[in-house]
């Protein structure tokens, strides 16, 4: 079983991976990249090797190294690390999520495998069960992200399957449009959180009562974001709506090109977009 802990709320980032123009890991980088998230961000929750982070992209030991260094330098500064330890290979996603508990992380995440994908919705709440189960101290939470995986199983009929199956599921990273599904989940399983993972739809989600938002955009939106979700409690909804609208049009570039290169083949600048969930 999982650990207690409380329940994971406000904004996660989900962090970029510092590249040389080696394509080497910069890993030096991290310790100054945690300080500014925490300090010009107001941001005090990852999400490490993720989309954005281009774990898919990565060897499964730079993924462990990347890992180490983020719980190295956040762990005493920060509220919760999330390790992202989805693989194509089940194998690799449990030996991930093993290291990721013994490196001190606070929670782990997976998407589907999306090559040969699960067969039925039973299929892949087994294959995640294999996954959290190499890491049962840590909290699991199922990293949906259908546009990437083309699994698009509607996350509400999956819930109660992992529910009963996985001792240690926590919550989801819903990274999807659908926010019938989405609310559907948020009113019929309060115990658990849902976290919100389209940036530019967040205000959406939070009028579906999301519990906090894993994105890209919080690395260098952090402030603003929340002055977003302080003006919807507040019921400002105009200023809400008007601060949304810089998610759309958001200094990406500048915030890439300040100390690294963060963007791996096969990806190019231009398709920057694709790593923004």
């Amino acid at each position: 079983m999982a650990s207690a802990v409380r329940r994971l709320k406000g904004l996660v980032a989900a962090t970029f991976t510092p590249m040389t123009t080696m394509s080497d890991l910069n890993l030096p980088v991290i310790q100054q990249y945690v300080d500014y998230l925490i300090e010009k961000q107001n941001v005090r929750n990852i999400f490490v090797n993720g989309t954005t982070g281009e774990g898919m992209s990565l060897s499964v030991q730079e993924r462990k190294m990347l890992a180490e260094e983020w719980v190295k330098h956040a762990k005493n500064k920060m509220d919760s690390v999330m390790v992202h330890v989805g693989c194509l290979s089940l194998e690799d996603s449990k030996d991930l999520a093993a290291h990721a508990a013994s490196c001190g992380a606070d929670a782990i995440s997976a998407v589907s495998p999306s090559f040969i994908k699960p067969s039925s919705q039973d299929a892949l709440v087994m294959y995640l069960k294999e996954v959290a189960a190499a890491a049962p101290s840590l909290p699991f939470y199922y990293y949906h992200i259908p546009s990437l995986t083309g699994v698009r199983y509607q996350v509400f009929d999956l819930m109660g399957k992992m529910q009963k199956e996985i001792p240690s599921f926590r919550g989801v990273k819903f990274s999807d449009v659908n926010l019938m599904d989405f609310s559907l989940c948020i009113h019929n399983y309060k115990e658990f959180d849902l976290l919100y993972g389209v940036d530019e739809q967040l205000l959406g989600a939070l009028a579906c009562g999301a519990h906090g938002a894993v994105g890209s955009t919080y690395n260098y939106l952090g402030k603003t974001t929340y002055k977003m979700m302080a003006a919807f409690e507040k019921g400002d909804l105009l200023k809400a709506q008007e601060l949304q609208v810089l998610f759309n049009s958001g200094p990406v570039q500048g915030f890439l090109g300040t100390k690294a290169k963060m963007i791996l083949p096969p990806l190019k600048k231009k398709h920057l977009h694709l790593c923004a969930s």
